[in-house]
């Protein structure tokens, strides 16, 4: 598509179903407009430049709607340069229905405005400079994040770190290109800029850091689609105290009478070793059991954790070892049919030794299959819990961080998240493309210096450049921005 930045366009920013509406104008004709549909409660203009608010403007008013019709208002007006997109740009805040809002949009619309198409927001404030370009895909990323994982990487990307990183390298290498060029310009004198040792070098040290930053990285695309565990059983199973007890918070309420968890909880778990989402869901009820007793809610709970569990990769099945009667838990595991399951008996620290073994072999022995005996209380058991959920999800696990960079355990929250924060990077594939070209390019190069052939050297060092360019430079095919910015929502 192409961006004409002469419009001045309009569309609803917020979220559908909520109580407050947002509509968003950008462009020359923004402060113009504002005035015509504004009837302020106070005599203010939008753009007195001797006034306080020349910077950004709140004001309180009547937006017309219709010829007969205006509902209540704030404005917000945020004047060019200092505003997301660099040109005017205002919010109207309603608390209106869908029609009201629609004809608001459908008359600025009627007034030559131009509904905007998807990302253009975020568009304009690239094209005016106020976003390089890693950091506008960081905003799409950011409205889409499924979790905090994903959220943390994005706001990293929109910090411009990665275009920091992208910079000096392109800085160094840079040098090293006029230094080879210098010399090729004076190759008839006697003046040696660098010898070729030097620069294949410092063109091998480039390498290997574009190389640690992709090692580095976690791929954008994983941290979409973590592989999911469902935590099952019974009702009064124990599985919101290991669910509590794995992601080291609490995020499910923990109470001895059942039927406490009524809605499908999930986390994400992060170990040093990798990451994945844990659900809990309700307890289940086999349907020869307990029936006069369900609720529609009860029914509602046992519908959504089923459908749940279904896309689970890994269930893991817990079934209370202190219970005398385990047929209403073999019943529930017949409802259960992952691609994995990890059977857990749970409530191990309120049996003495002697009993717990016994137990567990009993268990055993009813369902025909080994049992991880766990205490979410005393923490028993958990490390190998962990090591079978690993093993479970090893071929769609998200690696994090190396032992060595950043140490991660049971209890603590979202150890990878702070180490990514503090030093990795979080990459999309068109980042890694151009980081993968732009060290195919210097291997190039390298062999050519080794070779003798500065010229061609060169070439395979400007390559690389404009690889790395590619991460956040101005310049870009417009077919790429389509692809970027298509990927937006309207209004954003």
């Amino acid at each position: 598509m192409s961006y004409d930045l002469s419009d001045t366009i309009v569309a609803v920013s917020s979220a559908s179903g909520g109580v407050r509406s947002i509509v968003r104008i950008t462009g020359p004709q923004t402060v113009s407009t504002c005035e015509r549909i504004l009837v302020p409660s106070s005599s203010s203009s939008i753009c007195n430049v001797e006034s306080e608010i020349w910077n950004r403007a709140i004001l309180s008013g009547s937006i017309r709607v219709g010829p007969r019709l205006a509902i209540d208002a704030r404005l917000y007006v945020f004047l060019a340069p200092r505003s997301y997109t660099g040109e005017d740009l205002a919010e109207i805040h309603i608390d209106a229905s869908h029609a009201v809002v629609e004809a608001l949009v459908q008359g600025l619309l009627a007034a030559g405005l131009r509904l905007a198409g998807p990302g253009e927001f975020t568009a304009r404030a690239y094209l005016n400079g106020k976003l390089d370009l890693a950091q506008a895909e960081a905003v799409n990323e950011i409205i889409t994040s499924s979790n905090r994982l994903q959220l943390d990487a994005a706001e990293r990307l929109l910090s411009g770190r990665l275009t920091k990183a992208a910079d000096q390298i392109r800085a160094v290498l840079l040098d090293v290109l006029s230094l080879i060029e210098a010399g090729l310009d004076f190759s008839t004198e006697d003046i040696e800029f660098i010898r070729p040792e030097q620069a294949a070098a410092q063109l091998a040290d480039i390498r290997t850091r574009l190389e640690q930053l992709l090692a580095g990285s976690i791929r954008y695309e994983t941290l979409m689609d973590l592989p999911a565990v469902g935590i099952a059983g019974a009702p009064n199973a124990g599985k919101s105290s290991l669910l509590n007890a794995l992601l080291g918070w609490e995020r499910s309420i923990v109470s001895g009478q059942a039927r406490t968890t009524r809605d499908v909880l999930s986390g994400v778990l992060t170990t040093d070793r990798f990451q994945c989402v844990l659900f809990d869901c309700a307890g289940l009820i086999p349907t020869a059991h307990d029936l006069q007793s369900r609720s529609p809610i009860d029914e509602l709970a046992q519908q959504a954790a089923i459908e749940a569990l279904q896309n689970c990769h890994t269930v893991v099945f817990c079934v209370d070892l202190t219970k005398r009667d385990w047929s209403e838990d073999a019943a529930v595991r017949t409802l259960i049919r992952p691609k994995t399951v990890i059977c857990v008996a749970t409530k191990s620290d309120l049996l003495p030794d002697a009993e717990l073994s016994r137990r567990v072999e009993a268990l055993a022995e009813a369902f025909n299959t080994g049992f991880l005996a766990v205490s979410a209380n005393m923490s028993r058991g958990l490390d190998s819990l962990l090591d079978a959920i690993e093993a479970s999800v090893a071929e769609r696990a998200v690696p994090t961080v190396s032992p060595e960079r950043g140490q991660g355990m049971v209890g603590t929250t979202h150890p990878a998240i702070s180490e990514i924060a503090a030093n990795g990077a979080a990459l999309t594939a068109r980042h890694r493309q151009a980081i993968a070209d732009a060290m195919e390019s210097l291997r190039q190069a390298i062999d050519e210096i080794n070779r003798g052939n500065d010229e061609i050297a060169v070439a395979m060092i400007r390559a690389a450049c404009q690889a790395i360019s590619q991460i956040e430079q101005q310049h870009i095919d417009e077919q790429v921005l389509d692809r970027i910015f298509s990927r937006f929502c309207v209004g954003k």
